[in-house]
């Protein structure tokens, strides 16, 4: 699993689910598949007690009395239970649960786009704030909570609403555009991600937290500076600093691109890692939270960008 990105796939919860449990071993067999009983004497099958038949799985479970030879057949051809049978992680699990956050925010954002505009900023700053404390919240919790993600989702809802809402006004047609770049993204960092080409690497995991830090540090400075109005500009020093003629916000709106990008291959990483080594299937709820978060940060930084540019215009 990458470690380094994702806080909500790094804490220790969802890291000890996907760890993979240790390999049974049939009966009587030692840790290397060896019979830990010797050689088996007259024709004896190594591993197998007497009155013992194989199962679907490929195990020896003993035998029901009573049971005709058709019965033990039909017990053999049985076809061997998937992970959501077990009740384990699985990628159709994330996919359903993502769909039901996105679609939860997707409401959230199309109220604060259709009531009146007071009232739609009002419901953007309780997105904001309560968006902010849930995700601490589930970030932090011991078990996945549904309703408790379906919430932070809402409330994020109303918050993009709200933002997409105010930047739309100002400079037309961001917000679309910002749609698409998002599920651009999402859809070209998966296809890399399935064909092996990207990979979260230890090597690049180190560059990558170097460059969350520096851009973390960025961020708090900028925030403080607008706050106590030592800059003016709407966006902080993203457009009150040029580089070269071009708005600083430009290059700092690119490499935030590239990292929630990068952190979208590490959430893929991270659920990949979960199913293969059998997590409990209630931590696809964590899996689609994940996502969640990586993939509003992607579209707040995207509206942000293309606003910055058009303002430049």
């Amino acid at each position: 699993m990458a470690l380094g990105g994702n806080p909500i796939f790094n804490g220790k919860n969802f890291r000890g689910a996907t760890q993979a449990p240790p390999v049974p071993q049939a009966f009587g067999q030692g840790p290397y598949g060896q019979n830990a009983y010797g050689q088996g004497q007259y024709g004896q099958v190594p591993g197998r007690a007497p009155g013992q038949v194989m199962d679907a799985q490929g195990g020896w479970a003993a035998a029901q009395p009573g049971m005709s030879q058709e019965q033990l057949q039909q017990m053999y051809n049985r076809p061997a239970a998937g992970p959501a049978d077990t009740g384990r992680m699985t990628f159709d699990d994330v996919i359903v649960k993502t769909a039901a956050c996105l679609g939860v925010l997707v409401a959230g954002a199309a109220v604060t786009l259709l009531v009146a505009q007071g009232l739609a900023m009002m419901l953007m700053l309780v997105g904001a704030l309560g968006g902010f404390v849930l995700a601490l919240v589930n970030t932090f919790k011991k078990q996945p909570s549904p309703a408790l993600i379906l919430a932070y989702a809402g409330l994020e809802g109303l918050f993009l609403g709200g933002l997409t809402r105010v930047l739309d006004g100002m400079f037309p047609g961001v917000g679309l555009q910002a749609v698409i770049g998002t599920l651009s993204v999402f859809a070209v960092t998966l296809v890399l991600f399935k064909s092996g080409k990207v990979r979260a690497t230890p090597k690049v995991m180190r560059f990558f937290m170097i460059a969350m830090v520096g851009y973390a540090v960025f961020a708090l400075i900028n925030m403080v500076m607008m706050w106590t109005g030592a800059v003016n500009s709407p966006f902080g020093l993203r457009t009150s600093v040029e580089i070269f003629g071009i708005p600083l916000g430009v290059f700092i709106g690119l490499l935030a691109i590239g990292l929630a990008a990068f952190s979208l291959i590490m959430d893929f990483t991270s659920i990949e890692a979960g199913v293969r080594s059998g997590a409990p299937q209630r931590f696809s709820w964590t899996a689609a939270f994940g996502l969640t978060v990586t993939l509003v940060w992607l579209y707040v930084e995207i509206i942000r960008l293309l606003a910055i540019l058009r303002g430049d215009d």
